[in-house]
């Protein structure tokens, strides 16, 4: 690959580096609470498993506030429509804040229900509770980052995110250090650090697009109409986004049944998984930012062009962070445990895991892309026919009594069915919707 040599790959790289930076962080957040939690035995890291899953969960579903914004703000910004484009993302913000308000209130009580759906074990359960419970009031800083991202990668400006993120990894990293090793709290210092961490990282989100308002004359105070042309643009999203979760929720669930070790080794082995696929994803949120601006600019032929040179990206990224993982394999279990059974188990799952990068490349690329362009009815259709795969295959695992490396393996059967109903629909070109709006 001739690397800056093709017309893309500048553009391209000044929107991905900056993402993956800012990607990467959010998967630390869990890795670095993992890393720390470790310490106080499995019982803590197999509760960290749960809880952390079920907080990725909710918070997943909420995604559209980053992605389904990213996409509206870019075709505006492609149509020379800065003021629409401010405009969309304050709406984003007001309705992340109410999404967040409901969470909280129906999720405490419901948080025993919540583990125990899971399948966690007598022994686990009331550190998945503490973690939870304690983490659902991280949940308005973690949405209010969502929609606040959105707006800033459709202006084209990934630099922000990343900065952000940082900053709020590094205030993770060190009040879990203090709460959990310092104080002694426990699991439960791990969660309150994280929910002090987003927080505040939402908190920068808001005085920043506070700003832009400002520069571009537009209204601080929600629009009725436009929370609601937001909320009701992303059910498609949130659909696809279901479906992507329920396959996560059904693997956590029969690692659950599986006993403890298996669950502490899926969990680490999952948290990997999840912070290369937030690597992979930032050609993916380039793909999202540079298609919805050449659709918003009446330009489908730069935008085909973009996603073809994005792909190879896509390839070539799965290749390397494969090779990662295999170079790396023999250590990187001790980070997380000191457990034999759990690290052996590890040891297994980081094959299939690494084997499974390139195709993770261009199923994310892909993802972006019709993102970008707003095809989300299909992405919704697409989505639920690839867990109608899955579920058969994860419950197969469950009743024959299959162990970790057959759930990953229904888990390489899932992704590959997602790069095949994500191929088609890009090789068809009818998600090239151009205009300021999807019509």
């Amino acid at each position: 690959m001739a690397i800056l040599r093709h017309p893309h790959d500048r553009e391209i790289l000044r929107l991905a580096v900056p993402a993956f930076g800012a990607l990467v962080a959010e998967p630390l957040f869990l890795l670095a609470d993992s890393a720390i939690v470790g310490h106080l035995g499995t019982t803590a890291q197999a509760g960290l498993s749960v809880a952390g899953q079920a907080l990725t969960t909710i918070v997943g579903v909420c995604i559209f506030l980053a992605y389904g914004t990213t996409a509206a703000v870019a075709r505006q910004m492609g149509a020379g429509h800065l003021k629409d484009a401010v405009r969309q993302g304050i709406d984003g913000i007001w309705l992340a804040l109410a999404i967040a308000a409901g969470l909280i209130v129906l999720g405490l009580p419901l948080v025993p229900w919540i583990v125990e759906a899971f399948g966690a074990s007598a022994t686990v359960t009331p550190a998945a509770e503490t973690y939870l419970r304690i983490s659902l009031f991280g949940i308005p800083g973690m949405l209010v980052v969502l929609a606040g991202t959105g707006v800033l990668r459709g202006m084209q400006d990934t630099r922000t995110p990343l900065y952000v993120s940082v900053g709020s990894f590094t205030l993770n990293l060190a009040l879990n250090v203090l709460f959990v090793l310092g104080l002694g709290w426990g699991i439960a210092g791990s969660a309150w650090g994280t929910v002090i961490a987003q927080t505040a990282g939402g908190a920068v989100y808001v005085g920043v697009v506070l700003r832009g308002a400002r520069r571009h004359g537009a209204p601080l105070w929600p629009d009725g109409e436009g929370v609601r042309a937001a909320a009701t643009a992303g059910v498609a999203l949130i659909i696809r986004t279901v479906t992507l979760q329920a396959v996560l929720v059904a693997a956590t669930a029969v690692a659950a049944h599986q006993g403890t070790s298996p669950l502490a080794a899926y969990g680490v082995g999952s948290r990997i998984w999840l912070f290369l696929a937030y690597a992979l994803d930032a050609i993916a949120i380039a793909g999202q930012a540079i298609t919805g601006r050449y659709l918003g600019a009446s330009d489908p032929r730069g935008a085909r062009g973009a996603t073809r040179r994005m792909v190879v990206w896509g390839i070539g990224g799965g290749i390397a962070f494969g090779l990662v993982i295999l170079g790396t394999r023999p250590w990187l279990p001790d980070l997380f445990t000191h457990d034999p059974a759990v690290r052996n188990l590890l040891l297994s799952s980081l094959i299939l895991i690494a084997v499974m990068q390139p195709i993770a490349g261009v199923v994310f690329v892909l993802d972006g892309v019709l993102i970008g362009a707003g095809d989300m009815h299909y992405l919704a259709l697409a989505g639920t026919a690839t867990m109608a795969v899955f579920l058969p295959a994860a419950w197969l695992v469950y009743g024959l009594g299959g162990g970790l490396v057959a759930l990953w393996l229904s888990i390489g059967l899932w992704m590959t069915a997602r790069l095949v109903t994500l191929g088609v629909r890009a090789r068809s070109g009818r998600w090239l919707v151009t205009g300021a709006v999807r019509g």
